[in-house]
């Protein structure tokens, strides 16, 4: 009875220490490996998986059972691949050697993912997990602490929130109470942790970055800005006054719609000025403009206009506003009585009015944005601008003369024809001279059938 003693190694610790190739099969092998993993990393818990995959071998032969002592390992490139690895070395070695079971050994849960593929191929008598038993006396929790204390990023995340919280906790335990204490404590606590846990430092700072960035290079976006913000908090304090004149509700729906009506106005300004700041950026710059910031101020104001349409909707529903009178008008002959809108047709008003706003920005947009973006409209019948025209016909000298086409030989059977093509302009001025005309044309005629 054969029984393979097999070593699982994943992750391929033993190539990458060692430099060696899995399968390694044999005791005396194994027993070198042990050696040199030790040598190169004596902390890997590899080097107690070895020893025991020999232990259980020895403890097979002195029953009189014959073992296969083999370590086999993946690869570092992927899951897929590695397992793939470790298939083939199992085929290998049942290949070889015949087991009629097999013993894996293994020192973590990794490793242990590997159980069903030797399951698949050989029955396995059992699996043997190492663990390695760690020192706990006073050496060893000294050195952790030093290689703790070494890490300044670790320090400085966990032993100043610890300091701070010992230093703080007893002078509110005796101003405030020792659980108030306790809970504002813990609430600094919870915010530092998702202060961290949300990289928010890392947000602030690039923030800073870009904030310092713009001011350097003189941005006009910087002092539009700073004016949006102070308009949005106007228009916060505009909507809390709102709020507060309402007096006695019931709920919550009523002053949150009330806020929106009375301070959408202030925050659409708002957005405004900030991507009219943005805007005059890209006109400033030398890059062309972009469609998407000649278009968002026309979609804030649209957006604007559906909110603040909805909200005066739902207020003149519950009677907090009353209806828009829209006084009498006279245009001439034309003349338009005294009217009121009332929730629906207010609504209604409003969001048409959103939508033309809207098709208005994107008709701009597609009309300079195309314009600025460097495209040159198509010139039919083989213009330049299109990149697929003929060569052009102009150099460095000038446009070059129109080319002479140059009759045939057998569309010419006598210097008569030729006569006539050439001379015909001078027919009507030169009358006295019609024989020596001739003479002369018959000769140029005879010269020129002959050159071609």
């Amino acid at each position: 009875m054969t029984t393979l003693v097999v070593c699982l190694d994943r992750t391929d610790d033993v190539g990458r220490r060692t430099g060696l190739q899995s399968p390694i099969v044999g005791w005396e092998a194994v027993r070198a490996l042990v050696t040199d993993i030790g040598l190169a990393d004596p902390e890997d818990s590899g080097v107690n998986t070895l020893l025991e995959t020999l232990r259980v071998a020895q403890d097979l032969r002195d029953d009189d059972e014959e073992a296969v002592v083999a370590v086999v390992s993946g690869d570092r490139e992927s899951m897929v691949s590695a397992d793939r690895a470790v298939a083939r070395q199992l085929d290998g070695l049942i290949a070889e050697y015949d087991p009629d079971s097999a013993i894996v050994v293994l020192d973590s849960a990794e490793d242990e993912r590997l159980v069903p593929i030797v399951e698949s191929r050989v029955q396995v008598d059992s699996v043997d997990r190492v663990v390695v038993r760690q020192a706990r006396d006073i050496e060893s929790t000294y050195y952790l602490m030093k290689q703790f204390l070494a890490d300044e990023e670790l320090r400085q995340t966990v032993l100043v929130p610890l300091g701070l919280t010992l230093l703080v906790f007893p002078f509110l335990a005796m101003r405030i109470g020792a659980a108030e204490g306790a809970a504002a404590i813990t609430t600094v606590i919870g915010l530092f942790l998702l202060y961290k846990g949300f990289n928010v430092d890392e947000i602030v700072t690039g923030l800073a970055h870009q904030i310092r960035e713009s001011l350097y290079s003189g941005q006009v976006s910087v002092v539009t800005y700073v004016v949006a913000a102070g308009l949005t908090f106007v228009g916060l304090f505009v909507g809390a006054l709102g709020v507060s004149s309402l007096g006695e509700t019931q709920g919550v729906v009523v002053p949150a719609v009330r806020f929106a009506y009375d301070s959408i106005p202030w925050l659409a300004v708002a957005a405004l000025t900030a991507s009219a700041g943005r805007l005059l950026d890209e006109v400033i710059g030398e890059e062309p403009i972009r469609s998407s910031f000649l278009n968002l101020p026309f979609i804030v104001v649209a957006v604007g206009l559906v909110i603040r349409g909805f909200a005066a909707y739902f207020l003149q529903q519950q009677g907090v506003i009353g209806a828009v009178g829209i006084p009498a008008i006279e245009l001439g002959v034309l003349t338009i009585e005294q009217f009121r809108l009332e929730a629906g047709q207010r609504l209604a008003l409003y969001v048409v009015t959103a939508i033309v706003v809207s098709l208005v920005g994107a008709r701009v947009a597609s009309y300079f944005g195309g314009a600025e973006d460097g495209g040159e409209p198509a010139v039919p019948n083989g213009g330049t601008g299109t990149g697929t025209e003929p060569d052009s016909e102009v150099t460095d000298g000038g446009p070059s003369p129109a080319p002479v086409p140059t009759p045939a030989p057998d569309a010419i059977p006598d210097g008569e024809d030729d006569h006539e093509t050439e001379h015909e302009p001078h027919s009507d001025t030169e009358t006295d001279a019609d024989s020596g005309a001739d003479t002369d044309s018959e000769t140029d005629g005879n010269a020129d059938t002959s050159d071609t």
